[in-house]
């Protein structure tokens, strides 16, 4: 009975947040990864979003740990990084509450994460996998059309983006982009000196997934 009243509060909390709240926050891991990388895409994809598609994003953004029950205060986490990722046993069980109580995890492989993340995420879903998007899901076409799916960014491996995504009766509740990049196209232009084509391009990707959580 505890958990049940536990996880109404917190969906109860989720629904109320969702009308007056709009934040998002870095979350933290432990392994070794650089969960700290690209510090300067997430203010400016929060920027972008408040200019260009009528978003309150608050742009002071916090870091937070898995296992920290904060995390329940956020209804967008974003995640990213270039390697190891571990969750301990307690901190799968509080991020699996979290989505399933109403947030939204993106998470964003800036190389090298993806064999070590699908390792954790059997530990915050073991009853279930990460699928492939289609082309036609309704996040690529929020406010900006992207009718190819997920843009490509960055080449690491000649490999093609792709867009992962953990269901729950019928709600996307985590976005994985891998081959793609899209937080090195968030960066100030003078990291990556990509061209205002591809910055755009990733920039109008990342709107769409805000608005997608933020405004269905």
């Amino acid at each position: 009975m505890k958990q049940l009243t536990r996880g109404f509060l917190i969906c109860v909390f989720f629904n109320s947040l969702g009308l007056f709240s709009q934040e998002v926050a870095i979350l933290k891991y432990k392994g070794g990864g650089d969960w700290y990388s690209n510090p300067t895409a997430l203010p400016n994809l929060i920027r972008f979003c408040n200019t260009n598609i009528d978003t309150g994003i608050n742009e002071k953004i916090d870091n937070i740990e898995v296992g920290s029950s904060t995390i329940f205060q956020y209804p967008f986490l974003y995640m990213t990084g270039h390697g190891n990722v571990v969750f301990s046993d307690e901190e799968a069980k509080n991020l699996r509450t979290y989505l399933l109580s109403g947030g939204f995890l993106h998470i964003d492989d800036n190389y090298g994460m993806e064999p070590y993340l699908r390792k954790e995420l059997a530990k915050v879903f073991p009853d279930k996998d990460l699928i492939e998007l289609g082309n036609d899901h309704p996040i690529f076409k929020q406010e900006y059309t992207f009718p190819e799916g997920l843009p490509k960014i960055h080449e690491h491996d000649g490999k093609r983006p792709q867009a992962f995504g953990i269901f729950h009766e019928n709600r996307l509740l985590l976005l994985f982009s891998f081959e793609s990049d899209l937080g090195d196209g968030w960066e100030d232009i003078e990291v990556h000196n990509d061209s205002q084509e591809v910055r755009a391009k990733a920039l109008q990707m990342g709107a769409n997934i805000i608005s997608y959580v933020f405004k269905n």
